[in-house]
């Protein structure tokens, strides 16, 4: 019982730890917040499939990256709470795969930073005339950005991590 605790607490230590560094390393390019990002981070958000310490990991780190987030505390508090809820919900539903991928899983942080994200950019931090169609806008670039990081760099590490005993094997319930 012990071990299986030390084990989830460094599982989510590690996950955060890597979720902020890899953001704030790449924060000095410009492309870590705003309406158009690419958060190599973001990759990691798969990781609930394999493990529920993702969870707490993925939070955490969102939560120490967005210190320094040029969106200010805003960002603490959005960005935070989407990868929250996009870490449950990829955990919540871990199981739905298509020959092994898990396709809706990897979907999640894409949908719900699309709109977490861009509700806030729009409605709080750009400045200009809030609209639906800066929304929108807002919605598709942080959307693509996602897809690319979320789906195109986390099912690949999916499928690296899924076999290998390194800590993060796949829970079965």
């Amino acid at each position: 019982m012990k071990n299986n605790k030390l084990r989830y607490t460094v599982q989510a230590a590690v996950i955060a730890a890597a979720y902020a560094v890899l953001t704030m390393a790449i924060r000095p390019l410009g492309i870590a917040d705003g309406a158009i990002q690419f958060r190599l981070s973001e990759a990691l958000t798969i990781l609930p499939v394999l493990t529920h310490a993702a969870i707490p990991g993925l939070t955490i780190g969102c939560f120490v990256a967005n210190l320094t987030s040029n969106s200010g505390p805003l960002d603490l508090v959005f960005g935070t709470f989407a990868s929250l809820i996009a870490a449950v919900l990829t955990y919540l539903t871990r199981n739905i795969q298509y020959k092994g991928v898990p396709w809706l899983s990897s979907l999640f942080p894409v949908i719900v930073n699309a709109v977490v994200i861009s509700w806030m950019l729009t409605f709080f931090v750009l400045e200009g005339e809030a609209s639906l169609n800066v929304f929108l806008f807002n919605a598709a670039t942080i959307g693509l950005g996602q897809m690319v990081c979320c789906v195109g760099g986390g099912l690949p590490l999916h499928a690296a991590l899924k076999n290998k005993n390194l800590g993060f094997r796949r829970e079965e319930n």
